[in-house]
């Protein structure tokens, strides 16, 4: 098998069709899956759907990420509720951190929320991510905190202005004793973040849970690797490419 065609760098000025946006984003509930950062049917991954009106993609409630395709993620509003035909139920209550992010950010246009062993498990401590390893330090002063108040729904309305408040213009927040969550003008920006804050947190379980004095950065240098990052709206696209790759060879009926 030869190599692919080398990706060409996206245009900035274009706007993503919903079909582009639909595989875009299944691909990302495939990729999740994937690498174990799943918790059953529970969370969810969204993509803000150019034009009028603010409308978003997300996943049919029920199935699990391995099952998503293109055509089976539902249209919802800024309330999760349906704006299309769907055989499948939404859980608006599910939707609540999505729709606050969304309203409150504009360009995030991608909000990505995990329940993984490791994230959890460093949002249970008091500390948050620790510079421990170059990918780590590469969040310092870009994850935000927000605390626990229950579980997000719609019985705590005001939780929403909070959550926003916290994660600022950072593209990653941890929600202490709830999990991991991340934003993005794309898809790929949004899953770049989400694999790197779960490496960065089973990083940090697994030096913790070693036992061994951790080794931590000084702040000069913590904050010279840190800008030695590039940022801006085509973080990510690069590995996206190869990700897509790989679901296309493996799972292409995620287009489907």
């Amino acid at each position: 098998m030869g190599l692919p065609p080398p990706p060409v760098r996206p245009d900035p000025d274009h706007v993503p069709t919903e079909q582009e946006l639909r595989e875009d984003l299944a691909a990302a509930y495939r990729l999740i899956a994937l690498h174990g950062m799943t918790d059953l049917v529970f969370t969810h991954l969204s993509v803000r759907v150019p034009g009028e009106g603010h409308r978003f993609l997300v996943n049919p409630y029920g199935l699990l990420f391995e099952e998503i395709t293109a055509s089976s993620l539902v249209l919802v509003d800024a309330d999760g509720e349906p704006r299309q035909q769907t055989s499948w139920p939404v859980n608006p209550a599910g939707f609540v951190i999505h729709s606050a992010v969304h309203r409150g950010r504009d360009n995030a246009n991608c909000v990505m929320h995990t329940h993984t062993l490791a994230g959890m498990a460093v949002a249970a401590q008091q500390g948050g991510l620790l510079p421990l390893n170059q990918m780590m330090m590469e969040f310092i002063g870009r994850v935000a905190i927000h605390d626990y108040e229950g579980v997000a729904d719609d019985d705590n309305l005001s939780e929403r202005e909070r959550l926003v408040q916290d994660l600022g213009d950072k593209p990653a927040m941890i929600l202490r004793n709830h999990g991991l969550l991340t934003v993005g003008h794309t898809v790929a920006e949004a899953f770049y973040w989400m694999w790197y804050l779960e490496q960065s947190c089973r990083i940090q379980i697994a030096a913790q849970s070693s036992g061994a004095p951790l080794a931590i950065a000084s702040d000069a240098t913590v904050e010279r690797t840190r800008r030695q990052f590039s940022t801006g709206p085509t973080k990510g696209w690069l590995p996206w490419q190869a990700l897509r790759r790989k679901l296309d060879r493996e799972q292409p009926d995620y287009r489907a």
